[in-house]
């Protein structure tokens, strides 16, 4: 039987990062028993998880790729569920796609083998929907062909093969999440790393131009970060072992119009920095919801509304350290 989220604890790797910090504090709402992070700060942040400080997060700087690291935590914090969202941005494939592939699988692979000796109950591992590529057919639901186009979600992809099948090997309570673009509050903005939309946003506050690779006409299905964090609650007790579901808004939307968003909403004329589109990049993305609907409604931001959220944050936080180091 799985274990619920109140009461328990609760493993979360990469839970400083954008999408991990943010579910850190949902479950400590729900009740969690005592949360766990284990991360290497790659791209996540203790600042991240100053919400959950209040109750009492622990956190580990150390990394989810080593086996003894995670079986120290364990021995130290046993627990019932772990949450994966350890991973490397998908810009990391870029300049180093070794590292960038290997993540993802090995760090399944720990986690599902301490699963398979029983020192915890249900993993929940993050996917992506990268491993889907470019839309064959839309909207994309979770039959769609699996075809990735970078070594992330290459990576990606052979953890979630791994996933399925200890699930099916060991019948381990091992589900999967498959969010599409997630946006908002403490996704990173630095580059090399900078997802578009705070990196749009950084480089309109620095006086510079946003950057568009090719002609910007990439679609993508953005979903606010804290839908995200509320499906995830929400399929948690109703997907089956071995399982996997899109979390998406099922919409679409170019990033070139994502950033004439930003611009108008920073008060900005738009005007655009072209670079080389990168070969790699997948052209389309709109994932179905029937699925996702079907456990149960989720609460859904409007864009427009998540976008606004967005930029005040990023504005309000960036704009202060502008002022305080100019």
């Amino acid at each position: 039987m799985r274990p619920p989220i109140e009461g328990s604890g609760i493993l979360v790797t990469g839970g400083a990062g954008f999408i991990g910090s943010h579910l850190v504090d949902r479950l400590f709402l729900e009740g969690a028993r005592e949360v766990v992070v284990i991360d290497n700060m790659f791209l996540g942040s203790e600042e991240n998880l100053d919400e959950a400080a209040q109750f009492g997060v622990k956190i580990y700087r150390e990394d989810a790729e080593s086996m003894a690291s995670l079986e120290a935590i364990l021995e130290e914090h046993p627990a019932d569920i772990v949450f994966n969202c350890a991973t490397k941005a998908l810009a990391n494939s870029f300049t180093d796609p070794a590292s960038t592939y290997m993540v993802n699988p090995q760090v399944a692979i720990n986690l599902l083998e301490l699963q398979r000796i029983g020192r915890f109950t249900t993993l929940v591992h993050f996917s992506t929907s990268e491993v889907y590529g470019s839309a064959v057919s839309e909207p994309m639901d979770e039959e769609h062909p699996i075809r990735p186009t970078t070594a992330y979600a290459a990576g990606k992809v052979a953890a979630d093969v791994a996933a399925q099948s200890y699930a099916q090997m060991f019948g381990l309570d091992s589900i999967i999440v498959r969010p599409f673009n997630n946006y908002g509050p403490r996704q990173n903005w630095r580059e090399p790393m900078a997802a578009v939309i705070p990196r749009s946003i950084q480089r309109l506050l620095d006086g510079q131009r946003p950057v568009i690779h090719g002609e910007g006409m990439q679609s993508r299905d953005f979903i606010y970060v804290l839908d995200t964090i509320d499906a995830v609650v929400g399929v948690y007790e109703r997907l089956a072992p071995g399982d996997s579901v899109n979390i998406c808004a099922e919409g679409q939307m170019t990033i070139r119009s994502v950033i004439e968003a930003i611009c108008r909403l920073m008060k900005v004329a738009p005007d655009f920095e072209f670079q080389e589109r990168r070969h790699s990049d997948v052209e389309c993305h709109r994932g179905s919801t029937t699925k996702l609907r079907r456990m149960g409604t989720y609460h859904e931001t409007e864009f427009e509304i998540g976008l606004k959220a967005t930029v005040d944050w990023y504005v309000d936080r960036l704009g202060s350290k502008k002022a305080m180091h100019p």
